[in-house]
């Protein structure tokens, strides 16, 4: 008996399904949302204008929503960077010598510091407008997320398996090809992973980005970050209470309707599936298969992602596209030539104006004062790398090596993660008080409490993606011990945790702005280093001195990107790897 041939033109797949209109009910409820939340953006708005924020708890869903748009807005943004620059800064060698500085710089550089430079920018963009600090608040949210996601995508474009790489020869596809046909794929699982914690690192941000404090000039935008703000000035610790719950059920949102969905539909990049695999499950995922409509919207997007994938050896004869060797000689010399000279100008430009800038305003002495604090700064990033690295190692380990156990542990993870670590900083300031204990020591844990979930995510991820041969392998051979972490465990989580450890560093730099300098109530605990030098000017409008404070931190965010992250960054891709 022959079975019937699925055809998606017919009229029983046309045809809507109850499950079509849930789905449809759900879209409609986040496009009215979208549609209300950009309204609000684009009101009338002139600078110094007061905007009250209400600590009612009926303000919270509106003040919810425009956030959550925000972080979303500079995530879409964050995704389309991500796929432009990792790429080059995987296959370009001259690139990567730009791009990955300045990436550990740009990730390093504090929110503060970027607000204080793009928001007068994009108020004078669009006058008389909200939209100017909104998009000077979105772009601050942007530049929290962007590049954890940049370095993930790259680090997996750099580790592509050597199988994967003749898979990509035995087809004869081209580069392009082969970027969105192998490479992307290997990496959307940790990219996932990445975005997700890039995500929740973003709600960190929220709060100085919603409230804005730059030469002595209040601008606050509605939002939770705006309202988490207010009630840390007021000391109103129900106002936080509701807080928190607001910040849950949003986490819960979208962790259901897009990130579980997501980690679900990429199930289908999975390198190896078993039993013992844990496969992750989402009602909104198998509802959405279920639909009949959105499966006829299926088949439109994969014609347009042939289109874009494959089009252009349509438009292009394949015999325009090959190269002579000399002239592929050719365009490597000057592309050297390019980088390297981009590079130079940049760092004398960037010297220069840093010196005009600063030179009428600050003494050396005050500059090497300065240099004394960075380095303080840099003594506890680099103390508290290594103990939440000691802490989160294992327990990733352990999590990725039980994936059963990660999946009901995930949703913990992502919860504390993307819970904003300003929340905490009340209770630090009370026990320090009244305690009396030392500022310098006892804020420090500020520092990595919004960051250090970038070691353990790419911990946990690292760990899964061991592969099942080995894993049999060292199980039979009865390895364990040092010998095990040492032949098996470390090669096998290395490059991603060197990339969680250099997001979570770069992050350290950033939240120092905040941890030390915290304010609760009438309580101000200042503790020495260059972020409460970067936050202290701020406040009074003092731009030379802001400059100097961010270009410091950038000179020791450059040196340890020479001295550090990128030889680890070649080991990993030299000796730690398995495959």
């Amino acid at each position: 008996m022959t079975q019937p041939v699925y055809q998606p033109n017919s009229l029983n797949t046309l045809t809507p399904n109850i499950w079509d209109i849930i789905v449809f009910i759900i879209v409609i409820g986040i496009l009215a949302g979208i549609a209300w939340g950009t309204q609000q953006m684009a009101l009338p708005y002139k600078v110094g204008e007061p905007i009250e924020i209400s600590l009612a708890p009926s303000a919270l869903p509106r003040y919810a929503l425009s956030s959550v748009l925000r972080m979303f807005i500079a995530m879409f943004f964050s995704l389309i960077v991500t796929f432009t620059i990792a790429p080059l800064a995987a296959k370009n060698r001259q690139a990567e010598k730009f791009l990955l500085p300045f990436i550990d710089i740009m990730q390093s550089v504090p929110v503060l510091g970027m607000l204080s430079i793009t928001v007068v920018g994009f108020i004078h963009l669009f006058p008389n407008s909200l939209l100017g600090p909104e998009c000077a608040a979105i772009f601050a949210i942007f530049t929290s997320q962007v590049w954890n996601m940049i370095l993930s995508l790259y680090q997996s474009l750099r580790t592509l398996p050597p199988e994967l790489r003749e898979v990509s020869k035995m087809y004869h596809l081209s580069g392009w090809q082969k970027y969105w046909k192998v490479e992307v794929p290997y990496g959307t699982q940790a990219l996932i992973w990445n975005t997700m914690v890039s995500m929740s690192a973003g709600w960190f941000f929220v709060v100085l980005s919603e409230a804005i404090e730059v030469s002595k000039q209040n601008i606050t935008l509605p939002g939770v970050g705006s309202y988490i703000d207010k009630a840390i000035r007021e000391a109103n610790l129900t106002a936080l209470m509701y807080a928190s719950i607001t910040m849950l059920i949003i986490i819960i949102l979208y962790d259901q309707f897009i990130f579980r969905p997501l980690l679900a539909w990429a199930e289908r990049f999975h390198a190896e599936i078993d039993e013992e695999t844990a496969i992750h499950q989402s009602w909104f995922y198998d509802l959405l298969t279920k639909t009949r409509l959105l499966k006829t919207c299926e088949i439109v997007f994969t014609k347009f992602a042939d289109v874009f994938v494959n089009g252009y050896k349509r438009l292009i004869p394949r015999k325009q596209l090959k190269l002579s060797e000399k002239y592929k000689e050719r365009i490597s010399a000057t592309s050297v030539v390019c980088w390297n000279a981009l590079l130079v100008a940049s760092l004398i430009l960037t010297a220069i104006a840093l010196v005009m800038l600063i030179r009428h305003e600050v003494h050396t002495k005050e500059v090497l004062h300065v240099f004394y604090l960075g380095l303080l700064t840099s003594i506890k990033v680099a103390i508290l790398i290594v103990l939440a690295s000691l802490i989160w190692i294992p327990i990733g380990v352990w999590i990725g090596l039980n994936p059963k156990f990660a999946l009901v542990i995930q949703p913990l993870i992502q919860f504390l993660s993307a819970f904003p670590a300003n929340l905490f900083y009340p209770l630090f300031v009370i026990v320090i008080l009244r305690y009396n204990l030392n500022h310098n020591i006892w804020t420090m844990p500020l520092m990595i409490l919004g960051t250090q979930w970038y070691i353990l995510f790419n911990v946990i991820s690292g760990t899964e993606n061991i592969p099942k041969d080995i894993r049999l392998a060292v199980r039979n051979l009865n390895v364990r011990g040092w010998l095990w972490w040492r032949r098996m465990i470390l090669p096998g989580i290395f490059p991603h945790y060197v990339t969680g450890a250099m997001a979570a560093a770069g992050g350290c730099w950033n939240a120092s702005i905040v941890a030390e300098y915290v304010e609760w109530g009438g309580n101000t605990i200042v503790s020495a280093g260059l972020g409460q030098y970067i936050t202290q000017y701020t406040h009074e409008g003092d731009f030379p001195r802001i400059a100097l404070g961010i270009g410091v931190m950038c000179i020791y965010v450059m040196f340890f990107n020479r001295v550090l992250w990128q030889k680890l960054y070649r080991l990993a891709e030299e000796r730690f790897t398995l495959i």
